[in-house]
């Protein structure tokens, strides 16, 4: 038996016993034990891969008949004209002995989906989950936004068959670069699991090196080989990036990637790749090295994070899979390690949004220790709840919010931004944190903003029979909604709102009469207001997505 795949499994199991209950509410999984495991490793796959909170990962998963050979679907608001998606399948099997390909039938079902479900003129038979977010999707494409798909294959077995290879690059033929494909097994979801903890890893430079110290701060700038950083990149995946922008980006239509990528597959212009490339620029706690050696140092390195670089790494990785390795051995790349205290976070935050300078920053779990988000998290533990400020590994409870959610509820309800809660999370802790988190928001302000995010959001991964078809799209504005009667019942402004009337506040929401009544009169308004967006004719989904990307509809509703 495959070690790994047993590791694998005791996740799995984990996974399923924790999240039975909404598995059951929101899935519909009803007793089959193999298909709730099936379930759990999808989610398992999705939480490894990708920087999303719980509820998001259950979002996406569309895993049941009509999926289309596609179990779980995400994607990010556009970007450069670009939307990225990433499309999973899995196939989990009982016996744990890692062997076994991914099926090439699989393999030919996500060929066939990605042909079709990205094409809004197309009618495709899907489920309702699925169909939800399709449209969602293809709204965006319709309105112009290229789709960058990443095809994930994932099991407890080994990858696909040399035939299924050649199903995919004849395919490819057609997909080109908008379509990448990755196989997941189970020691690359073990390798990324305890990459989880901070990375520690060593790097291998060429030629000589340079260490100068500043102000008690150490920087080493030297240059190694791509395939060095394509190694690496396979190894840790996404934790390498956490602290960095944007996801990547994909080569087609992306000018600076095709031209990396370009560069790299031309033997004669692999030399001149250092002098073409920006570099990589490294955060750590600490770096060592050998300083009597003269050059080729080997080196060591703690929690150690790409802040920028990032969509030079993905490139990398994604010439390195298609040429191999060894064919851009000779192609080296700039690398500046800067051993900073890992509080601080002033000078962290200052150096990744300079050289981030053209692209929005995401970096949330650098604003943990800011001043504001300590002084909340005290003011929200006097209330009787939890702040959780850095992301953890464990379930959240009824008493918890994120840091995340928080700052989509408050931008949704109090801000009035409802739109931009859902289609601009990456931005909420950068171009939109001042915003959020102002100086008067205080505790009560908070729980009160995730409690009706979270109303919203139970009604709408379980809606009633007779909920109206805007529901899935528009739960951030039906929250809005109901803060505003709130304080409406509450007879002030939300400036009023705090530590005094808390109780008053929360005994108003958590009455079920009064929940549904502010339901039901935020359905109801927009409901009305889109029925004069469309003079009375029935919007497809397509048309319901875009119209919540409006903001003159939060105008509309006001």
């Amino acid at each position: 038996m495959s070690l790994a795949a047993q590791v694998i499994d005791q996740q799995v199991s984990g996974i399923a016993d924790r999240f039975r209950n909404e598995f059951t509410a929101e899935l519909g999984l009803g007793s089959d034990e193999h298909r709730r495991r099936g379930v759990a490793f999808i989610f398992l796959v999705a939480k490894t891969m990708l920087p999303l909170e719980d509820d998001e990962i259950l979002d996406g998963i569309v895993d049941g008949g009509n999926d289309c050979g596609i179990d779980a679907l995400y994607f990010e608001s556009p970007d450069q004209g670009n939307i990225k998606i990433t499309l999973i399948q899995v196939k989990y099997r009982k016996h744990l002995s890692g062997e076994g390909a991914f099926p090439e039938n699989a393999i030919i079902k996500m060929i066939d989906a990605v042909k079709k479900l990205f094409d809004p003129r197309l009618t495709v038979t899907m489920n309702e989950r699925l169909r939800l977010r399709i449209e969602e999707v293809r709204a965006f494409v319709r309105e112009g936004a290229i789709p960058q798909v990443d095809a994930v294959a994932a099991n407890n077995g080994s990858r696909w068959t040399s035939t299924a290879q050649q199903t995919i690059e004849n395919a490819q033929a057609q997909l080109g670069d908008q379509v990448t494909w990755q196989h997941v097994g189970s020691s690359h979801l073990l390798a990324m699991l305890q990459a989880r903890k901070p990375v520690d890893t060593e790097l291998q430079l060429t030629g000589k090196a340079l260490v100068e110290t500043f102000d008690f701060r150490r920087v080493l700038m030297g240059r190694m080989s791509v395939a060095e950083l394509a190694r690496m990149t396979n190894r840790y995946g996404n934790f390498l990036f956490e602290k960095n922008i944007r996801r990547y980006l994909g080569l087609s239509n992306n000018r600076v990637n095709e031209a990396v990528a370009a560069t790299l597959r031309q033997p004669d212009q692999q030399s001149n790749f250092y002098f073409y490339n920006n570099g990589i620029t490294i955060t750590c706690s600490q770096f060592r090295h050998n300083a009597l050696q003269r050059d080729d140092w080997r080196v060591q390195i703690s929690n150690m994070q790409i802040i920028n670089g990032g969509q030079t790494a993905r490139t990398v990785q994604q010439v390195a899979q298609q040429m191999g390795s060894e064919a851009i051995e000779t192609a080296e790349v700039l690398v500046r390690i800067y051993e900073l205290n890992q509080n601080d976070n002033e000078l962290i935050h200052a150096i990744t949004v300079a050289t981030n300078s053209q692209n929005p920053v995401e970096i949330r779990d650098l604003k943990a220790n800011e001043p504001e988000q300590k002084a909340l998290a005290q003011s929200i533990s006097l209330l009787g709840y939890t702040y959780r400020v850095k992301r953890e590994d464990r379930t959240v409870t009824s008493k918890e919010f994120t840091s995340a959610v928080v700052a989509e509820a408050v931008l949704a309800i109090w801000r009035r931004r409802p739109h931009q809660a859902r289609f601009m999370r990456r931005q909420h802790f950068s171009t939109l944190y001042n915003i959020i988190f102002t100086k008067d928001l205080n505790g009560a302000q908070a729980i009160i903003a995730a409690l009706l995010h979270r109303y919203a959001e139970q009604r709408r991964k379980q809606p009633p029979q007779d909920a109206p078809n805007f529901l899935a799209y528009g739960s951030r504005f039906i929250a809005m909604l109901m803060g505003r009667y709130l304080l409406r019942d509450m007879g002030i402004d939300l400036a009023h709102l705090d530590h005094r009337n808390f109780d008053h506040a929360q005994r108003l929401i958590q009455n079920k009469d009064n929940l549904l009544n502010y339901l039901s009169h935020s359905e109801k308004e927009i409901s009305r207001v889109l029925a004069s967006l469309d003079h009375g004719q029935q919007p497809t989904l397509q048309q319901l997505s875009a119209t919540f990307r409006r903001g003159d509809l939060v105008e509309m509703l006001l």
